[in-house]
């Protein structure tokens, strides 16, 4: 295997259910790391939630966020580039959610904070959110910081059940998918946006060819992404759109699937087989 960009999803991929990064998977990426090779991290979260990430590498490489909606250089701590949904798209997208799912609610994260609808979070969920706004699309502050991702959740269909009711509908106005683990959540971006796309941009900047890249995810925004890398690793413990779309399997997270795969490349070895 030749790999000059290893490129990794988060949660359930790296993170494991605990929240935590093992050891064993730290030092893969400081090895992979000193052996020349570029990180790029590449998840849903905004580039305001990579506390895991800060914790365990400091500031080792790049971070795709959003769902490929923003790049954020991790090591400068400086948000690069970012791009966000027109307000009139947004508008449409919730008229057309709303119609298939009137229970829906909403949320938006922009490259300043969180705008929440009333009823989105959670109680408990509120508790860890330390500073976020009431969600108005029509609000000043909302469309000068831009929204980079839009947030819808049901509280009765599952996440495939929801996606199917509206993706066909949204397809000429954003990108839409999902990858929490217990919520019915959808993630919505803009038409042109999803994790290859920035990942793509990535490696075309740092001259490397998408045969030169190994990617690592386990859910439905993962899923053009792991396609379209040369080595793209779906996680054993992942969604099966993620698992169909992917080349390879690691073995799951609990069992540092990541840091196998890489020790592998590192090693020059036979990859494990999940």
């Amino acid at each position: 295997m030749s790999v000059r960009l290893i490129a990794s999803d988060l949660d359930g991929t790296i993170i494991r259910e605990d929240g935590t990064i093992s050891a064993r998977t730290i030092d893969a990426f400081h090895r992979a790391r000193e052996r020349g090779i570029s990180i790029v991290f590449v998840t849903g979260r905004p580039f305001r939630w990579l506390a895991p990430v800060r914790e365990a590498f400091g500031h080792l490489g790049t971070v795709i966020c959003s769902n490929g909606a923003v790049l954020y250089d991790l090591e400068q701590e400086k948000l690069l580039w970012a791009q966000t949904i027109d307000v009139e798209v947004l508008q449409r997208t919730r008229e057309i959610i709303t119609r298939a799912e009137p229970t829906a609610t909403f949320a938006a994260e922009t490259t300043g904070g969180l705008h929440l609808e009333e009823g989105f979070a959670e109680p408990y969920e509120l508790e860890l959110i330390s500073r976020f706004e009431r969600l108005d699309l029509q609000s000043t502050l909302l469309n000068e910081q831009g929204v980079v991702k839009f947030l819808a959740k049901s509280r009765t269909r599952s996440s495939d059940d929801f996606m199917a009711a509206v993706a066909e509908e949204l397809a000429t106005l954003v990108t839409v998918t999902h990858s929490a683990q217990n919520v019915s959540l959808l993630e919505m971006a803009h038409a042109r946006i999803n994790k290859s796309v920035a990942l793509a941009n990535y490696a075309k900047e740092l001259g490397i060819d998408s045969s030169e890249v190994a990617a690592f995810g386990d859910m439905p925004n993962d899923q053009e992404m792991l396609a379209w890398a040369g080595y793209g690793y779906a996680m054993a413990s992942g969604h099966r759109t993620a698992l169909d779309a992917a080349t390879y399997r690691a073995p799951g997270v609990e069992d540092d699937g990541v840091a196998q795969i890489i020790e592998a490349i590192l090693d020059n070895a036979e990859p494990p087989v999940s």
